[in-house]
């Protein structure tokens, strides 16, 4: 979908990413959500809470930890909130 969007040339913003990567959380496709994150990166889209809880969420139910994504959030001064 979002390769689609890109082709297309429609704009891409975090909303777009945050849906993405929780439909990836919820497929437990961990490694498509960390790409989805360094995408956003790369494209200089902000990413936010929501954006990082979704690739955690994705990350944990997986069996892979998350403790990397909450330096990063550190890092990033992105607020963490109750689901962080």
């Amino acid at each position: 979908l979002l390769q689609g969007m890109s082709h297309d040339r429609l704009e891409m913003h975090t909303i777009t990413y945050s849906a993405a990567a929780s439909a990836c959380e919820k497929g437990e496709e961990w490694q498509q959500a960390l790409q989805l994150l360094c995408d956003m990166q790369h494209s200089a889209v902000e990413s936010d809470t929501v954006t990082y809880n979704a690739v955690a969420s994705a990350y944990e139910k997986s069996g892979v930890s998350a403790l990397q994504l909450l330096r990063e959030m550190t890092d990033k001064s992105i607020e963490k909130d109750t689901i962080t």
